[in-house]
């Protein structure tokens, strides 16, 4: 039968145990203020990197990396997301968030180029990294140096705020002690299994439509339960969902709950809002340190903060995600993920509007598992009259899932067919 050809690769995927998280709830009283600079623009020359910042920030921490060659650099007091301008020994460069107080920037080197120094400027708000060229060996050589930690002049640099005592709790993991969810579908191991993430749940209700009060929440749930039953019909590969009732999961155990299960697909179900209610149709979004418009950006950025109650950061970033951005492993990964999202916006088409720019890129967190293909699915605006009646109907969640349906086994047939 056509279900049994299709097998997971015969390697094992590595998986890691994902950190519990902590609930720390810190109290401030006379507090002196704190100060944090953005990335606003990052320039590469032949011989130096130079990184703006439109505040001061605290430290910088620069090192090395081969395989292939780049230069990482942690900013801590800093947001990324500035310009970039990649030029001299520089091909590329990608930022993101190591935790919510360092930035990363990662620069991917055309040829080997060694640190020969960094100095902030007078005000403490820019930083230049000396360079020169190298032979392959001698960049190799430098690694043994390890960090190099660069402060900014101390009359500018910034102070963290005082605190007089903090209350401490620990909550269970965003799993609520449930283990690790059901799966649907055949008892057989061997076909590929997708987890179907709903997004927002619990106290977060995600977007609220002006228009029939619908929550993101209610809709990505019943989307995620009607991808399930298309995809159960098929008999080609089992299912699993994120949640199946209105629960709270922090990011990080959205994507950790894939990469446990070793799946093969991951896919979270959001439907968006906008300022403007005439913003309307369904866009996918894939990985990328550099999102791919400020659109982009500012959607990452308040889907990020999903896991934040009240001021306190509900979810834990551990050593596996910080490395994430520097994890040369995961560009197969997005690769993978960016063929996914071709497929499901085609045959998407026929069965619901989408964005003229349907393809997106943005540093979703709920994208960053290393060896699971990933992609987030905005079903469409909850702020657009039109879309949120669609996505509020029986009808219109069942196109949805046709169309991801469709997409997931053309998929699964062409990675069986290139193997």
């Amino acid at each position: 039968m056509f279900k049994n050809i299709w097998t997971k690769p015969h390697h094992i995927l590595q998986q890691r145990s994902m950190v519990s998280a902590a609930l720390i709830a810190s109290v401030f009283f006379a507090a002196s203020p704190t100060m944090a600079g953005n990335v606003s623009r990052v320039v590469a020359s032949d011989d130096a990197i130079t990184i703006h910042f439109d505040d001061v920030v605290n430290k910088a921490s620069i090192f090395s990396l081969s395989g292939p060659n780049r230069i990482a650099v942690d900013i801590l007091g800093a947001t990324a997301g500035g310009s970039v301008t990649p030029g001299g020994s520089v091909a590329a460069v990608r930022q993101g968030q190591s935790d919510t107080d360092t930035a990363r920037i990662v620069f991917d080197l055309a040829a080997p180029a060694l640190i020969t120094g960094g100095q902030f400027s007078a005000d403490g708000r820019s930083l230049r990294i000396a360079l020169r060229s190298a032979a392959s060996d001698e960049f190799l050589g430098s690694l043994r140096g390890g960090r190099t930690d660069i402060v900014p002049p101390s009359n500018f640099r910034a102070s963290p705020p005082q605190r007089r005592y903090e209350v401490t709790a620990p909550i269970a993991s965003g799993l609520g002690g449930r283990g690790l969810p059901k799966i649907y579908g055949p008892a057989d191991k061997s076909l590929p299994l997708v987890v179907i993430d709903a997004g927002h749940g619990g106290h977060d209700p995600g977007a609220i439509s002006p228009h029939n009060s619908v929550r993101e929440k209610t809709v990505t749930l019943a989307v995620a339960k009607s991808i399930r039953d298309e995809l159960i019909k098929s008999g080609r590969v089992r299912v699993a969902l994120t949640r199946d009732n209105d629960a709270f999961i922090i990011l990080q155990d959205r994507f950790g709950t894939a990469r446990k299960m070793g799946a093969d697909l991951f896919i979270s179900v959001h439907a968006d809002a906008a300022e403007s209610e005439q913003a309307n149709g369904a866009t996918v979004y894939t990985l990328s340190e550099t999102a791919s418009d400020r659109e982009a950006q500012r959607l990452a950025a308040r889907e990020n903060k999903a896991n934040i109650i009240n001021g306190v950061n509900l979810g834990k970033v551990d050593d596996n995600l910080s490395s994430i951005l520097i994890d040369l492993t995961q560009r197969e990964t997005m690769n993978i993920s960016a063929d996914f999202a071709k497929l499901l916006l085609r045959e998407a088409k026929p069965n619901l509007r989408l964005r003229s720019d349907s393809h997106k890129f943005a540093s979703f967190v709920v994208l960053k598992a290393p060896d699971t293909p990933s992609v987030l699915f905005e079903t469409g605006y909850l702020s657009n009259a039109d879309d949120a009646a669609f996505l509020a109907t029986k009808a219109g969640q069942q196109k949805v899932a046709r169309s991801v349906a469709s997409a997931v086994q053309v998929h699964f047939a062409r990675r069986l067919a290139s193997r």
